[in-house]
């Protein structure tokens, strides 16, 4: 380790950050706020055309109606939350948005199917007559419910895939093109919620829902596809090399036109589309594993599924479409304080940028299965000798090299880690864990920083 010192942010570095985490915190509220002032609205719409409910039939079917005006609504903001736009991901967060994307999908399940029975329900009673005849009625003469009872299976299909222990056994790109049914589901049921709907009766009622709707629909468009295809047409991205840093590991450098225009940060990634015959169906994410110099971008892959393993033959000169740049897992959430970086496997890639770019002794500690799964050590060794900071490495094989991940050994490798700001990238089980090690250690869970790719 040199005895360089890390150049440090001064009282003005501090000040600016803190503004900046202070702002992301009120966006993040404004944005929940504004979720929740929605929700209300559209129980007003019930509130508006219900004088009074009478009798069992009365409270299903209102209840029916209230699941169905949410659920619908809850639909809008899936829609919303799945667009990625960029200014909503780089202070709300895309590890904050994709727990609010799950969240939002288990309420649009759970309020369909209890809109769906709570309806039938209702009718049954009114119409003096059993559930199953009552639900067979509805589905075959009602208009649009053919449809509608199709996105309704569709949606239970994908919250099928989507559970945790099925998607362990899924392959990724599986698992997302049938994610992409959602986007069906919705389009297949918001035709029967205007012309069933008894609460959209009124004009303005209608034009709120297709505002809704429509301002969804935009921002889909817009940022993930006219986005997209402007960045692929003004930078022109082509793959300039692929270098294997492992027997299962590979870096692909990416160069283009203006590559310094790239508005990028070290730490956040981009969906990567490489148009070959074999990756063009998909876009994966990866991380940036160094950090942006204004020529070429570079990611860093572990084969781990079917796109991922294809890269290592990906051909230079390939034409790439990409998505992005998305995440907040960046310096400004440090807030001006020192920082520590946890990573296992492959999920070292962001933080190798971090560890580079970040003032205040950043301290990192990699977590591995063998020496050779310690990717870009080479390049870690060479940042913590230049900078005169910290780099600890934990192996599994062989015995005798393993750092445990607990509180105790957090506190002898780093003791102040309980004054620090902590970034992780891991496979899900290891970054639960790691966020266990932290909070016992002392450290506060809003200065745990972590981020998801599932949107």
């Amino acid at each position: 380790m040199s005895t360089e010192v890390a150049r440090t942010a001064g009282p003005g570095g501090r000040r600016r950050a803190g503004r900046t985490a202070g702002s992301a915190t009120a966006v993040t509220a404004a944005v929940q706020a504004l979720i929740w002032t929605g929700a209300a609205a559209v129980l007003g719409l019930w509130w508006l055309d219900t004088a009074s409910v009478r009798g069992p039939a009365g409270w299903f079917t209102g209840a029916g109606r209230i699941t169905g005006l949410l659920a619908g609504y809850v639909c809008a903001v899936l829609l919303i939350l799945m667009a990625r736009v960029p200014p909503l991901d780089r202070t709300v967060g895309t590890d904050r948005l994709a727990r609010w994307h799950a969240t939002a999908g288990r309420w649009t399940i759970g309020l369909t199917v209890a809109h769906a029975v709570l309806i039938v329900e209702g009718y049954a009673l009114t119409g003096r007559t059993d559930p199953v005849t009552e639900g067979v009625r509805v589905v075959l003469h009602y208009p649009d419910m053919l449809k509608a009872t199709a996105a309704l299976l569709v949606l239970l299909l994908t919250a099928v895939v989507s559970a945790r222990a099925a998607r362990r056994r899924l392959r990724h790109e599986t698992w997302y093109h049938l994610h992409l049914l959602t986007y069906a589901a919705v389009l297949l049921a918001f035709g029967h919620q205007l012309t069933n709907g008894a609460d959209f009766g009124r004009p303005a009622a209608r034009m709120f829902w297709y505002v809704l709707y429509a301002g969804a629909a935009a921002l889909l468009f817009w940022f993930r596809l006219l986005m997209p295809l402007r960045l692929s047409r003004r930078h022109r991205l082509r793959v300039a090399g692929v270098r294997r840093e492992a027997p299962d590991v590979v870096s692909v450098l990416v160069t283009g036109e203006r590559m310094d225009e790239l508005d990028v940060r070290p730490g956040q990634f981009f969906r990567w589309r490489f148009l070959s015959p074999a990756l063009w169906w998909t876009a994966s994410p990866y991380s940036l594993s160094a950090v942006p110099d204004g020529r070429s971008l570079r990611i860093t892959v572990k084969a781990v599924g079917d796109h991922s393993t294809a890269l290592a033959s990906v051909r230079p000169g390939t034409r790439v479409w990409a998505e992005g740049p998305y995440g907040a897992l960046t310096a400004h959430r440090a807030a001006g304080r020192p920082a520590l970086l946890l990573a296992a496997g492959v999920g070292i890639t962001p933080l190798r940028t971090l560890f580079e770019t970040l003032p205040e002794d950043p301290v990192l500690i990699h977590w591995a299965r063998r020496p050779e799964d310690l990717v870009l050590r080479h390049e870690l060794d060479a940042i913590a000798a230049r900078r005169g900071t910290r780099a600890y490495y934990s192996v599994s094989q062989p015995a005798g090299h393993r750092l445990p991940l607990d509180a105790e050994t957090l506190r002898t490798l780093v003791p102040d880690v309980a004054g620090r700001s902590c970034y992780l990238c891991g496979p899900p089980d290891w970054t639960s864990a790691a966020v266990a090690a932290l909070r016992a250690s002392g450290v506060p869970a809003h200065r745990i920083h972590h981020e998801s790719f599932a949107l």
